[in-house]
């Protein structure tokens, strides 16, 4: 079989994803993906991780791919398996919920007196966005456990540990709350609260496909640090 065409790759952005790495080993890549950077674009038009995972192709054409997605808005964790199998058993964890996922969050508006709870409000999907509160047969069930970690006046830093992957369920869920994320242009009031979606995948617990456990964490960039700074947390 003859070998598949690489696209190329400018050098700068290759360094640029390789400087994104957190994590290698056999199985997988593991990114810290910042905020801005698409995961991926239709058509593959434009800049996309996965585009860009073409930096790490070997020379018959196969390279990695993506595992599961986030938002181009959210920073933080991301995996690519490495080969098929390991595409095959990594992908089987996520379809099956045992992926354990953790998030930050920075929120305002009617922040909970409670310290921690469960959302469980089902999720519509329409057009670009979800809407909840909907328990007609077509909404989807979500799940997602929040905790404050601070808190100062109208403000909090909250972890979420989704249980479903919904599209944009953090997000929905929180605006549910009452706790929109700051600068989230569609849950939220995008620019006015920050200068992009305050959302960042934290950290990421899998089993590997030799059964090993594997415990994942991305650090906070510092456009979060700042934020949370400014409002007092």
């Amino acid at each position: 079989m003859r070998n598949r065409p690489i696209p190329n790759v400018p050098e700068n952005m290759q360094a640029m994803v390789r400087d994104l790495v957190i994590y290698e080993d056999q199985f997988l890549l593991a990114f810290n993906k910042p905020s801005g950077l698409a995961v991926q674009t239709r058509g593959n038009r434009g800049t996309s991780l996965d585009h860009l995972l073409w930096t790490f192709a070997r020379s018959n054409g196969k390279r990695p791919h993506l595992v599961h997605r986030i938002d181009a808005g959210t920073s933080g964790l991301i995996i690519a398996a490495k080969t098929k199998p390991a595409m095959t058993a990594l992908s089987a964890e996520f379809a099956e919920r045992r992926v354990r996922k953790t998030y930050l969050a920075l929120v305002s508006g009617a922040i909970p007196e409670k310290d921690a709870g469960r959302i469980e409000t089902p999720l519509l999907k329409v057009g670009r966005a979800v809407k909840p509160g909907l328990v007609e047969q077509r909404a989807d069930a979500a799940q997602t456990d929040w905790r404050v970690l601070k808190r100062f006046e109208a403000y909090a830093l909250i972890q979420a540990m989704p249980r479903t992957g919904r599209m944009h369920q953090i997000r929905a869920h929180l605006a549910d709350l009452g706790s929109p994320i700051l600068g989230d242009p569609i849950y939220g009031a995008g620019a006015l609260t920050g200068p992009r979606l305050m959302l960042h995948a934290a950290g990421l617990k899998i089993t590997f496909p030799d059964k090993k456990k594997l415990a994942l964490e991305a650090p906070v960039p510092d456009d979060f640090v700042t934020m949370q700074a400014e409002i007092g947390l």
